[in-house]
């Protein structure tokens, strides 16, 4: 069965295995989401469920979420999200998700915006090696040549300065350690992208190992 669940990143944090190890890991307060959608290959072209998270005043909410939520019979939500699946006699409108759809030692692939950092050269963002810094040298943090002599053109795809971060990061098999249902908690071992506070999207590892 399909699994995904939205949450926000609290932070990082350690917990201990049984065998006294220290594992690094990443608090994610996750759900109680709401089916809010059932998509199927008749009416949509393809198969999929969309749920919500998260409280919003009704003044923040525009005219058409408005009308679809009132045909879900539900209330608005923040977020919004979309999951394909196989299956969709597995869900309902109106069903609630929360964190016991999930267990410990279970393999997720988690969803988020990485940290945006602005406008940034080479180094910083493609990892380029710098010039040297003294004997006359005018070459330290610059990019280089950035064309073909021969061509005369810049290639595309050339790795240039600019935009790093603020970008959708999937990570992949990432393993849940501990399920808190009272406290609506995930963590999950390593770090996920995105700052705290960021919307995060957990769901079934697509490439489990």
């Amino acid at each position: 069965m399909a699994k995904m669940i939205l949450g926000r990143k609290i932070g990082m944090t350690q917990v201990f295995s049984p065998e006294g190890k220290i594992i690094p890991v990443t608090a994610i307060e996750a759900g109680p989401c709401v089916v809010t959608q059932v998509k199927g290959a008749e009416t949509d072209g393809y198969n999929a469920v969309q749920i919500g998270y998260g409280a919003i005043k009704n003044k923040n909410v525009n005219k058409p979420l408005k009308g679809h939520f009132a045909k879900a019979g539900i209330e608005p939500v923040k977020y919004l999200r979309e999951l394909r699946v196989d299956n969709i006699n597995d869900f309902q409108v109106g069903q609630s998700i929360d964190v016991t759809a999930f267990a410990p030692g279970e393999k997720v692939d988690v969803v988020g915006i990485s940290k945006g950092k602005g406008f940034t050269g080479t180094i910083k963002r493609w990892n380029f090696r710098r010039g040297p810094m003294s004997h006359g040298s005018k070459n330290h943090r610059r990019p280089a040549s950035a064309a073909a002599k021969g061509p005369a053109r810049v290639f595309k795809g050339k790795k240039s300065p600019g935009q790093t971060g603020g970008e959708r990061v999937t990570v992949q098999n990432l393993e849940i350690v501990k399920v808190d249902a009272e406290k609506n908690l995930l963590l999950i071992k390593g770090a996920v992208p995105g700052p705290k506070k960021g919307l995060i999207v957990i769901k079934n590892a697509v490439k489990a190992v």
